[in-house]
């Protein structure tokens, strides 16, 4: 009665969404073996972006840490616009190659592809690719089962991305509920976890990154300052400078911050998701400074987790060039001056060069989320 073996059981165990989606491709691969790959895409309705995530084909990817904005490739927005599949039975007459993804796939050798949006409750969240190494193999009877594997692959993807914007939900709940007010804004928000995806996008090939943990330092980033919901209103609205006794309860804020991540992942029943260690380590540690002058712990350099080092420099750009009660918004010059001055003693060095070599991608974010006297 138990000799059938489950070929997708895999699904059913605590993996990062990578693993869940290899097994899926073997599965696939069983029936099909002329699919070679399969990947997910991200879209980004702020910015119109088309990010890559994750793809099922070990070292063979020609899509690592690539992005696009979606008017930029016309036929994956013509998919989207019709809100159906597309069927490329022959790569090589595909757009005559025009496209840089378009190249980079065509250079890797795949021969078709189908591409399926990704829709939750109606929002488009990204693309599924499954690309075959063969030409004119996606027929009819080939897509029906496919598309049952597509969809079991979509959820995955929507219940993983899910999971942490409930947990976001969850901070954003919590610091209403408590009435507290924090100067930094949404566009705050906005624009340092953007930053905090290009320094680690430039940083990818150096430490070995992958698009996966780009996209959740991303999404994670926004939550760094958790703890200060904590923080009482006369020391987090203090127009002026904190005094020593005020400082002392603000440096609290980082583990205070560990503390709630760590109960809302058991609370919300998300202690399961991917990355959450890097989580914990964005609230704990992006106070900590290279010289081991920082808060809380003051552990130093390489010691301090990457992500933490990471969002340390988005933040200071970011609040640097942002006007606060106490101060105006210095120049993108004047920032970068001070991140210069203090790369290598307070600041991680790769950090900061990284957010430096994207000037112009860092111009064109705080063009697209400028503060707002109703932010």
């Amino acid at each position: 009665m138990f000799q059938h073996h489950d070929a997708l059981e895999v699904l059913n165990q605590h993996l990062p969404l990578r693993d869940k989606l290899i097994a899926a491709h073997r599965s696939v691969s069983e029936t099909f073996p002329f699919i070679v790959r399969i990947a997910i895409a991200l879209y980004d309705p702020e910015t119109k972006v088309l990010k890559t995530l994750l793809h099922s084909s070990g070292e063979d990817n020609p899509l690592d840490h690539y992005q696009v904005l979606l008017n930029d490739a016309p036929s994956l927005k013509k998919i989207l616009e019709k809100g159906l599949p597309r069927v490329v039975n022959n790569l090589v007459t595909f757009e005559a190659g025009t496209h840089e993804h378009t190249q980079r796939i065509g250079r890797q050798g795949y021969a078709s592809s189908y591409t399926m949006p990704i829709f939750n409750d109606g929002a488009f969240m990204g693309f599924i690719f499954f690309n075959a190494d063969k030409t004119e193999v996606f027929i009819e009877s080939v897509l029906r089962q496919i598309d049952i594997y597509g969809h079991l692959i979509a959820l995955m993807v929507i219940n993983e991305l899910t999971s942490i914007r409930t947990l976001a939900a969850a901070v954003k709940t919590t610091g209403q509920i408590t009435h507290t007010r924090d100067p930094e804004t949404g566009s705050h928000l906005d624009r340092m976890s953007r930053y905090s995806a290009l320094i680690a996008s430039e940083l990818a090939e150096k430490y070995g990154l992958d698009d996966s943990y780009i996209e959740h330092v991303f999404m994670f980033s926004p939550l760094h300052d958790i703890g200060k919901i904590g923080m009482p209103d006369s020391i987090l609205l203090k127009p002026g400078k904190l005094d020593d006794a005020e400082r002392r309860v603000m440096k609290t804020h980082p583990h205070k911050g560990r503390k709630m991540i760590d109960h809302l992942l058991k609370n919300f029943g998300l202690e399961h998701i991917e990355y959450k260690d890097v989580l914990r380590n964005i609230a704990q540690y992006h106070h900590e400074a290279v010289n081991g002058s920082g808060y809380p712990s003051g552990i130093q350099g390489k010691n301090i987790p990457l992500e933490a080092r990471i969002i340390a420099v988005a933040d200071i750009f970011d609040a640097l060039t942002s006007a606060r009660p106490y101060k105006a918004a210095w120049s993108n010059e004047a920032a970068i001056d001070e991140l210069k001055r203090l790369s290598g003693e307070t600041l991680d060095e790769d950090c900061v060069n990284a957010l430096l070599k994207n000037m112009k991608a860092v111009e064109a974010i705080q063009q697209r989320f400028k503060e707002s006297p109703f932010a």
